[in-house]
């Protein structure tokens, strides 16, 4: 059955207008992104495959080109349609964070860093440099691969805060396995940068590291 033969307040764009977009399942929030569906399949039954074969919306969106473009009735215009929605949601959540204290408003932070961060296929650490203040002067990737105490070198993390001339940080990796729990070597790395940022005095505010669905905190944790 076609969405256009559905009752009014079922259809995705209706249903979001009358609602609010949060009332919206994942796939029909999908749905309304694809716009229209091909012979057989509606807009939500594509979406719903999608999701079945990317098994979560961050799945979806770290996807590659051809992974993407795989599917049926995807192509190149959706996954730049795609690209682009998800930079800009990006782009927002970082203009967020840089207007914000950055200690008092740690879920501006976790919630860039979980789309900057979550689902990608290797691990990345990177830092959100701060000033006095507490607000953003820049966010780098710093790293790639796989993290420990030897391939994160503290003397670059120092370089980059005295770049920025920064008075704090806030560290930041993914897990590519999904399961955001830090590790003892996560614990460790964070000690050793803590120690050496503390001989330029500059603080280290916070760790998180990013899974799949949540963000876990260092200084929530009391692991700081």
């Amino acid at each position: 059955m076609a969405i256009t033969d559905w009752p009014e307040d079922e259809r995705p764009r209706e249903k979001l207008l009358l609602r609010g977009a949060a009332a919206l399942s994942d796939a029909e929030l999908l749905a309304i992104f694809l716009r229209t569906g091909v012979p057989g399949k509606s807009a939500v039954d594509m979406a719903r495959d999608l999701i079945h074969e990317f098994k979560t919306l961050t799945g979806l969106f770290v996807a590659s080109r051809t992974e993407f473009c795989a599917m049926h009735g995807m192509g190149d215009a959706k996954f730049v349609q795609l690209q682009a929605v998800l930079e800009m949601s990006r782009r927002a959540l970082a203009e967020e964070m840089r207007q914000v204290d950055a200690l008092n408003s740690p879920e501006a932070v976790r919630n860039y860093l979980r789309l900057a961060l979550a689902g990608k296929a290797h691990e990345v650490f990177c830092a959100v440099f701060l000033d006095s203040q507490n607000r953003v002067l820049a966010v780098e990737e710093l790293f790639q691969g796989t993290l420990n105490q030897a391939s994160v070198y503290p003397r670059e993390v120092v370089k980059r805060a005295l770049a920025h001339n920064a008075a704090a940080l806030i560290l930041a990796h993914n897990h590519p396995s999904g399961v955001a729990e830090p590790s003892r070597a996560d614990e460790n790395l964070t000690q050793a940068l803590k120690n050496a940022l503390a001989l330029v005095d500059v603080r280290v505010l916070d760790h998180f590291v990013v899974g799949e669905s949540c963000a876990i905190s260092f200084a929530e944790r009391g692991l700081l």
